[in-house]
């Protein structure tokens, strides 16, 4: 609560807009560790206005992506009475991370032509160019990436979980799963009035990987033999550690 009276302040001292977005994030850094199993990020803020409240109310979609990734996408076929991958099409760019949360139906806060413009829905938000001629149907190559990650929780898209108090206040928590990749997070936020954008704000959530995680990852990219060396070790002594339990289970 400190904080949203703390926003409100800070929004009557910035320079006057019809309608302005003042936004706080209760985390701005995630980190990444061992035993990390996700995370929820409060995103919260005011609207700022020189002008009457409108009769029509004001709706707000909160977005919050990862980083950007080409995706290799394969359909297979049924070859000689087996199934083979038969097609590919690469996605040039799908976020790793992808969740829009509104305050109303997403049909009543934007429309079309707007999300076209903003590329705030998750088709939008993937870049696909182009596909081999020889690929029937090249757009459900990208609806299957929408659809996988839909069904493994990395693409949201939440509807009627923003809480917008008396056209001036707003929240909402957006959870984050555990296998999130690391950078860069751009967060938006949009007005809308009837469908229409009036303002957007923009900020970034850090991912960073901590601890052993981050010695890891950094031994990985910058040393990648000695971090095979260590990776084959270890499974070598794990393997001699389970039969050395083994045979001594059998001889009691």
């Amino acid at each position: 609560m400190m904080r949203l009276l703390l926003l409100i302040l800070l929004a009557f001292a910035l320079p006057a807009k019809a309608e302005q977005v003042v936004l706080g994030l209760s985390k701005e850094i995630v980190q990444i560790s061992t035993d990390f199993d996700g995370s929820d990020i409060l995103i919260f803020g005011a609207i700022k206005r020189e002008t009457p409240i409108e009769a029509e109310p004001l709706q707000v979609i909160v977005s919050v992506a990862g980083p950007q990734q080409p995706v290799t996408v394969w359909r297979q076929a049924r070859r000689f009475g087996i199934w083979v991958n038969a097609h590919a099409v690469e996605v040039d760019a799908a976020p790793s991370f992808y969740a829009i949360a509104t305050s109303a139906p997403w049909a009543r806060v934007i429309s079309e032509t707007e999300d076209l413009r903003h590329k705030v829905s998750i088709p939008r938000a993937i870049r696909s160019v182009g596909a081999p001629m020889d690929v029937p149907d090249a757009q459900s190559f990208t609806e299957a990436v929408i659809r996988i990650r839909t069904r493994e929780g990395t693409y949201q898209l939440l509807e009627n979980t923003v809480t917008v108090r008396e056209q001036t206040l707003f929240d909402t928590a957006i959870s984050m799963p555990a296998n999130l990749t690391e950078g860069s997070y751009p967060t938006r936020i949009f007005l809308t009035r009837g469908g229409r954008v009036i303002n957007t704000y923009e900020t970034e959530i850090e991912v960073r990987k901590v601890g052993l995680e981050r010695w890891l990852y950094v031994l990985s990219r910058q040393q990648p033999f000695v971090y095979g060396l260590m990776s084959l070790f270890i499974a070598i002594a794990a393997g001699w550690g389970a039969s050395t339990a083994f045979r001594i289970l059998r001889s009691q």
